[in-house]
């Protein structure tokens, strides 16, 4: 992808293409039309093709079937859905233009769904009943609540059972060094002897860091404490407007800085390194840093779903090309407010799976008047942080120019060359992956030197992280040295039962020094404990320090 595929007039852009296609082609919007209308006919009088929707958890309920009214519903609303959609694509517009116009109308027709409304919903009606109409009381009181204190949104979570440091991100631990950007938190050993490499990991800075300590037995951390490693983990304080001109170089700088504070803790003179998504996209460039200067420190680096190079992803990869198009408009807000606001960008992230991430919350709480769901992972993605502007432009501009596939990408002064990286790497993707699509995360391999597993878990962006032994229906794909073909490796990789933590393990394991006898606490003399874990920039407001 290049800087000249970016550079066009955007959705403002799409939309007036989309406006000026249609009156140079009437005749398809008649030809819609006409298809529409005789689709309804057929599926009224009963005598027309039906529409199937085998996936769609929208029209689950059994009733959509055995009741003819609800079942003539549901096919003339997918035949609407289904024409409009082809009807985009028969228009004279380029790629970027239709995906464009076709994330708009999806929303669109998204919120004119039957099941949105209680009369078009069958669940929700059947609850009214049972209840006497107390669902219909619980979920105005719940619409609004959600008024008052969520912005408008349905609520994802209840935000009321839980508790950072009380019942998340609880492992024992202590932050051994702070810095304007981050706190580093080493955990305390679980075991008599501990691997001779420790680990450091490398969050995304959109998000707090304990997605990698949540729940206890659904905790990573807590995993790989027991297993026997020393681990590190950096939690990045959340900017406010006047952090706006921190970026990329300076989150690099800090990022290093932290890397040699594990090693002089240790005394390791090599780490384990592991990021995920925008964490792995400043851990790659800390490796090109590395590389670059000769510094000999990784002994391993791992991406956990995370795209670094963006070529095709316009054309290959309509996951990568939503949240692109989203980051670029948000770019221009960045430069107006300092920072991108979490939570408003968790909102624009939500309304790319409305059905899933907006409108289910609306029918579980307003139509059925039932409360959101206590669910841990929702709270910790409802719990989001800002993004400083400098650091949002300069990974903008990174993954616009592809810079580092294409060798222009800069780090602290230095070329950011990952074919320079020749420690082995462990790069996992998502087959369900909505943010960073598996077949992104997998040219990662190929950029990088030294030798390279591609990992494909059965699971999604965060199921990829929070993938616990005790996850029955966990299972992989593993293979050394991949093809450049994703079929090629479908093909050829080796399937196994259970999750990726267990292989990770083993992995990292060989590739670590001797064990040696755990330390009796953390950090040393120069680098001494300052506060327990969870640490102080976890709970912290926007630009506080």
């Amino acid at each position: 992808m290049s800087d000249k595929d970016f550079k066009d007039d955007g959705f403002a852009g799409a939309i007036s293409n989309f406006y000026s296609a249609m009156a140079k082609q009437p005749m398809e919007f008649m030809r819609m039309g006409m298809n529409t209308g005789n689709q309804m006919f057929g599926i009224f009088s009963g005598l027309g093709p039906t529409q199937d929707a085998p996936a769609d958890k929208r029209f689950a309920d059994p009733v959509w079937e055995s009741n003819p009214a609800y079942r003539s519903l549901k096919q003339s609303y997918l035949a609407w859905c289904s024409n409009t959609m082809n009807w985009i694509d028969e228009l004279d517009l380029d790629y970027r233009d239709a995906e464009r116009m076709k994330l708009l109308t999806g929303t669109f027709l998204d919120t004119w769904s039957p099941t949105n409304v209680l009369m078009g919903n069958p669940s929700a009606m059947k609850k009214t009943l049972e209840t006497g109409g107390e669902n219909i009381v619980a979920g105005m009181r719940n619409l609004l609540d959600d008024v008052v204190n969520n912005g408008g949104m349905p609520s994802s979570v209840d935000r009321s059972k839980f508790e950072v440091g009380k019942n998340l991100g609880i492992s024992k631990g202590d932050v051994v060094h702070r810095d304007e950007l981050r706190e580093l938190i080493q955990y305390s050993p679980q075991t008599d002897k501990v691997k001779g490499t420790p680990i450091l990991i490398v969050p995304p800075q959109i998000n707090k860091y304990y997605v990698w300590d949540l729940s206890p037995e659904r905790s990573l951390v807590e995993f790989l404490v027991q297993q026997g490693f020393t681990v590190f983990i950096v939690s990045w304080r959340n900017p406010g407007s006047e952090d706006a001109d921190y970026g990329l170089d300076d989150y690099v700088r800090s990022l290093d800085d932290a890397s040699e504070i594990v090693t002089k803790i240790t005394n390791s003179p090599k780490v384990h390194i592991a990021g995920a998504c925008s964490g792995g996209i400043t851990m790659s460039m800390l490796l090109s840093y590395w590389a670059a200067k000769g510094i000999d420190r990784a002994a391993s680096a791992t991406f956990l779903v995370t795209i670094l190079d963006t070529d095709g992803a316009a054309n290959t990869s309509m996951g990568l090309f939503a949240n692109m198009e989203i980051l670029e408009l948000a770019k221009t807000i960045s430069r107006a407010k300092g920072v991108i606001d979490g939570n408003d960008l968790a909102k624009v992230f939500a309304w790319l799976r409305p059905n899933d991430l907006i409108w289910a919350y609306w029918i579980n709480n307003y139509l059925m008047g039932q409360n959101p769901p206590a669910f841990d992972i929702l709270f910790w993605n409802d719990d989001t942080t800002n993004m400083s502007a400098g650091l949002h432009s300069d990974y903008m501009d990174l993954l616009q120019a592809n810079g580092l596939k294409s060798g222009t990408a800069e780090v602290l002064g230095e070329a950011a060359d990952l074919s320079n990286v020749t420690c082995d790497s462990y790069v996992l993707g998502g087959t369900t992956d909505h943010i960073t699509p598996w077949d992104g995360c997998y040219r990662t391999v190929h950029m990088l030197g030294g030798t390279s597993e591609f990992v494909l878990s059965s699971s999604g962006h965060i199921q990829a992280i929070v993938n616990p032994p005790s996850n029955r229906k966990a299972k992989f794909r593993r293979m050394v040295n991949p093809p450049e073909s994703t079929e090629m490796y479908l093909e050829n990789s080796t399937e196994v039962d259970g999750t990726w933590w267990l292989h990770w393990v083993e992995w990292m394991t060989e590739r670590s020094a001797k064990e040696k006898a755990a330390p009796k606490s953390t950090g040393n003399k120069d680098y001494p404990a300052i506060c327990a874990s969870p640490g102080t920039y976890v709970h912290l407001e926007a630009g506080k320090a």
